[in-house]
C-alpha cells in the first residue's frame, strides 16, 4: 500500500503553471507568500505551495530571514511547502523586484515569456503552484523544511517530465482544447515526483512523516490508518495487519513520528474532521461518524482539545475569518 497517495487522495491537490520567466544577470526578486498567493487567486480557504522549475542557466533561492542561499542549476526545482515569502537571483546584488506588487498583472498576462535582468547570462524559470486542504497537508508538510530542492534530469522519467512542462509551456498561447487542464496536471505530477525523490534522499537515521512512510512496517501501517481512518483500529488490529508484534509496531512508530500509531490516528481523525467542517454542510454527528466516534460528545470534547474550539465554533469562526480577510493558512 502507498502511504503518500493515500495521503495525497484527502488532500485534494489542485495544481497551475502561472509563470514563465527569462531573467538575465544581474537579477533579483521577492516572490510572495503563501497567503498572498491564495488572495490573489481567489483560495483563501486553501495552503499553497510555491515551486520553481530552473530550465537553463543557475541561480539561488533563500527564504527569507534565513541567511543561507540555495544553489539552482538547470533541472532543479525548489519548492516551499510553507509558502514562505523567498528571494531569487543571480549575480551581483541588486535591489530585488517585487513579485508581489506585480502578481495580478503576471496571473494576466499568462505563461506569455516575461523578461527582467540586466543583459548577462540567462536563468530561464518556470513557476507553478499547489493548493491544498490547510488542515490535512499538516501531514507531510510539516514534514518538509521551509526550502527544499531536487533535480529532475538524472533519469529519463525526470527528463520526459520537464520536457513536457517546457513543451506545454512554449505552446500556451496556441489555445488548444484542454492545454490548462495539462498543465495544471503535470503540475501535481512534479510536485508529487519533487516527494518522492526526496524521500529517497533522506538519509537513513532520518526520522520524521517522510521517513516514516519510507520504513516498511511503519509506511504500511501508515497507509492502513489513512486508507481506512474510521475502522474501529486496536493496536492489535494495526500490528496483525502488518505482520509485526504490537511491541515491535509502537516502538518504529514512536522512533519516526514520535507517537503511538493511536494518537496519530486521533490526530487524523480530528483533522478530517476539520476538513469536513469547512468544506461540507453536514451536521457536527454526521461528520463525527463519518471519521470514526462513535458519539457527538466524544467527537466535540477531543476536538476541543486539539484545536481549541468546539467543532460549531471552529465552523462558524472559519467561515467568518474566509468572509473578512482571505486567509491562506498553514
Amino acid at each position: 500500500m502507498d502511504v503518500l497517495s493515500e495521503v495525497l487522495k484527502a488532500v485534494t491537490l489542485d495544481g497551475a503553471v502561472f509563470y514563465n520567466g527569462e531573467f538575465s544577470a544581474p537579477w533579483c526578486a521577492r516572490e510572495p507568500d503563501s497567503r498572498t498567493m491564495a488572495s490573489c487567486l481567489s483560495v483563501d480557504s486553501k495552503h499553497v505551495i510555491i515551486f520553481h522549475l530552473i530550465t537553463e542557466g543557475c541561480g539561488y533561492a533563500r527564504v527569507e530571514g534565513i541567511d543561507r542561499p540555495v544553489p539552482l542549476n538547470a533541472g532543479d526545482i525548489v519548492v516551499f511547502p510553507r509558502g514562505d515569502s523567498h528571494i531569487m537571483g543571480n549575480g551581483s546584488p541588486v535591489t530585488p523586484m517585487e513579485g508581489a506588487s506585480e502578481l495580478k498583472r503576471v496571473l494576466s498576462e499568462g505563461l506569455t515569456v516575461s523578461r527582467h535582468g540586466g543583459g548577462g547570462a540567462l536563468t530561464r524559470i518556470i513557476c507553478g503552484y499547489m493548493t491544498c486542504d490547510p488542515h490535512l497537508s499538516q501531514v507531510f508538510l510539516g514534514g518538509l523544511p521551509p526550502i527544499l530542492k531536487v533535480n529532475i534530469r538524472n533519469d529519463e522519467s525526470g527528463q520526459w517530465l520537464e520536457q513536457s512542462i517546457r513543451h506545454s509551456v512554449d505552446r500556451a498561447d496556441a489555445c488548444r482544447p484542454g492545454a490548462e487542464a495539462v498543465r495544471a496536471k503535470l503540475s501535481e505530477v512534479l510536485f508529487i515526483e519533487t516527494l518522492r525523490r526526496y524521500i529517497g534522499l533522506l538519509p537513513p537515521k532520518h526520522t520524521g512523516w517522510l521517513a516514516g512512510v519510507r520504513d516498511p512496517e511503519v509506511g504500511q501501517a501508515l497507509a492502513l490508518l489513512h486508507r481506512k481512518p474510521a475502522d474501529p483500529w486496536t493496536i492489535a488490529a494495526i500490528a496483525n495487519e502488518v505482520g509485526i508484534s504490537r511491541s515491535v509496531l509502537a516502538e518504529r512508530f514512536r522512533h519516526y513520528l514520535s507517537e503511538t500509531p493511536i494518537a496519530y490516528l486521533t490526530r487524523w481523525r480530528l483533522h478530517l474532521g476539520a476538513q469536513r467542517l469547512t468544506t461540507t454542510n453536514k451536521s457536527v454527528a454526521e461528520i463525527a461518524a463519518d471519521v470514526g466516534y462513535e458519539s457527538e460528545p466524544s467527537f466535540n470534547r477531543a476536538f476541543k482539545r486539539e484545536f481549541g474550539f468546539p467543532p460549531a465554533r471552529f465552523r462558524s469562526q472559519s467561515k467568518a475569518a474566509r468572509g473578512k480577510d482571505k486567509p491562506g493558512t498553514f
